[in-house]
């Protein structure tokens, strides 16, 4: 029996979503399995903007399940698609693939190399790998199966029947092309214009609607596959249609009641997804919200089909930080793969579960991972000695573990920018990254690497993808003599007082008490004074101090955490550089 109470973490979007949709289902479907949906295009990389799409239901999805419940999430792979483009930044591919656009993305050869037997499968494969690791439970439903195999065929013959009908609501958003000047339009953001593509969107018509009529029906052609073809004639009675293409000029006449090759529109196909699979929940993106968008005229079609219209969130667009650092083979738009080849699956589940889907949020490729790694920890802290607050607590929840279980997680978390410094200054050495992180807490010494897994593995992975050249660390290979010569009283003792307490404080917490605790045992004060109890002027004498470490040690005003690098160089080697 179902657990109806409701969650205990009652201040979250998520929970009030899953009342909603559980008060929703019963009233619809009353004792059946609650439906939540999403859409995916394989016309390309599915990239982390899609992942709203995803993320939203599977979240809602699997609260409900918490519950008890029996929760479908269907994910609708639209790979009946027209082919519209070639994609950017796609490897494996040449401007020989424009031969192909108009095709079903099945129809379309995979990029050369690839192990798939067609565009779509190749883009479809990585998002499954992806929501694998990211726990994310879904049945997925391929569009070409369905429309070929003739799943559908009631429903593309009733959309006929009632093909009036669907033309009249559609007509209520038609406008007449305007004519004279044009008004300039305002910038595409180009995670958005993609998004709306993938959806079926962006430059979808509403059907064929020449001498003969309005059809909401598209059949794929005969002879060169391609769906640029209009309907000539229709007959309801015999479901006898004729129909001819533009691109190669074939005709032919078919039964659509034994005709398989070819699919509804998009405003058409959507609504009649929602009445066929009894659809209770699904989120849709911003492009929908406008007059005459898919979802809201969808809304008004779904009831030719006997169907309603799902309840769900519009959802804000996801931004991307750092991009101008990303590798030039990723192209556009980073998908899932590429931000789980730099983080947990528990923090790319967290930046979608902490915040409503109304709200835009962005991922960070850049230096800013380091400062969201940061936050995870503090909040993963107080989660452990229950001083978080409800919301962060739900949130939390969300990332960790799914109604199946924990996710696996690194067994020694520890901080990211850590690894990541380690990563770089060790430039793959893994004995060597070993000897830096056992030597990070004397007490409590790392084993082996695995126990650092695979959060080491991600922070590798972004220093050496997202991390320009220029901003690697390269320790000195000899000491800076002229340096050196040049210090004057004040900054030879400063390095004395270093090298003195090296031994006695060569550990983390030990380095970061000794580096910060020379100027002001410069200054007169005891290296234990907290900020309140100093000058101003002492935080300038520590910025000076570290840029001068900085410059013996790598040659620059910055680098890595100051402890992090002394660990990383060792002893010896410091001892070098700084001139003992």
């Amino acid at each position: 029996m179902p657990i109806v109470a409701q969650s205990t973490e009652t201040t979250d979007w998520v929970s009030r979503f899953a009342d909603e949709v559980i008060e929703e289902s019963e009233r619809r479907a009353p004792g059946k399995p609650v439906v939540v949906a999403s859409g995916l295009s394989p016309s390309g990389p599915i990239h982390l903007g899609n992942l709203r799409e995803v993320m939203t239901p599977h979240l809602v999805a699997d609260e409900i399940r918490r519950r008890g419940y029996q929760v479908r999430h269907l994910i609708s792979w639209d790979d009946y698609d027209r082919y519209r483009k070639v994609p950017a930044g796609v490897d494996g591919i040449d401007k020989t693939w424009t031969e192909h656009i108009g095709k079903p993305l099945t129809s379309v050869p995979a990029p050369k190399g690839s192990p798939y037997p067609n565009w779509a499968e190749h883009f479809k494969a990585a998002m499954v790998a992806s929501l694998a690791e990211l726990g994310v439970e879904f049945d997925g439903i391929s569009q070409t199966a369905q429309y070929t195999s003739g799943v559908y065929r009631e429903q593309i013959l009733h959309a006929m029947k009632h093909r009036a009908e669907i033309d009249a609501v559609l007509a209520q958003y038609r406008t007449k092309p305007k004519t004279g000047p044009k008004t300039p339009q305002k910038p595409v953001d180009v995670a958005e214009l993609e998004a709306a593509e993938g959806s079926g969107a962006a430059g979808e018509d509403d059907g064929s609607s020449g001498s003969a009529g309005y059809f909401p029906y598209k059949p794929y052609c005969g002879n060169c596959e391609k769906d640029l073809t209009t309907v000539t004639s229709y007959v309801d009675d015999t479901t006898e249609l004729s129909y001819t293409c533009d691109a190669c000029g074939f005709a032919e006449t078919v039964r659509l009641n034994e005709f398989n090759r070819g699919k509804l529109v998009w405003k058409v196909d959507w609504p009649m997804r929602w009445a066929y699979e009894g659809v209770v929940f699904e989120p849709s993106g911003v492009d929908h919200s406008s007059p005459g968008s898919s979802f809201q005229v969808g809304g008004q079609i779904v009831g030719i089909f006997g169907g309603k219209q799902p309840i769900g969130p519009m959802y804000a667009f996801v931004g991307i930080s750092g991009m101008a650092k990303m590798s030039s083979s990723l192209g556009g738009v980073p998908t899932p793969a590429d931000a789980l080849k730099i983080m947990e699956p528990q923090i790319l589940r967290w930046l979608y579960s902490r915040r409503r889907p109304n709200q835009s949020f962005k991922i960070a490729f850049d230096q800013e991972i380091q400062r969201l790694y940061d936050e995870w920890d503090k909040l993963d802290a107080k989660v452990a000695d229950g001083s978080a607050l409800p919301a962060d607590v739900a949130a939390h929840s969300r990332a960790v573990r799914t109604a199946g279980g924990e996710l696996p997680r690194t067994p020694r978390p520890l901080p990211y920018r850590t690894l990541a410094s380690v990563a770089d200054i060790t430039a793959g050495h893994q004995d060597q990254a070993l000897r830096i992180l056992s030597e990070l807490d004397p007490h409590h010494p790392l084993a082996t690497l695995d126990e650092a897994r695979p959060r080491y593995d991600k922070a590798e992975a972004w220093i050496n993808t997202h991390v320009p050249a220029d901003q690697r660390t390269i320790v000195r290979d000899e000491p800076d003599a002229e340096l050196l010569k040049s210090l004057d009283e004040a900054s030879q003792q400063s390095l004395r007082l270093l090298l003195d307490g090296l031994a006695e404080h060569w550990s983390l917490d030990g380095l970061t008490h000794l580096v910060y605790g020379v100027p002001k045992v410069q200054a007169g004060f005891s290296a234990d004074a907290t900020p309140k109890e100093l000058p101003p002027e002492i935080k300038t004498a520590q910025r000076s101090f570290f840029a001068l470490l900085y410059h013996l040690l790598v040659g620059r005003d910055t680098g890595p955490r100051l402890p992090t690098l002394l660990l990383a160089v060792g002893q010896e080697r410091v001892r070098a550089l700084l001139g003992e």
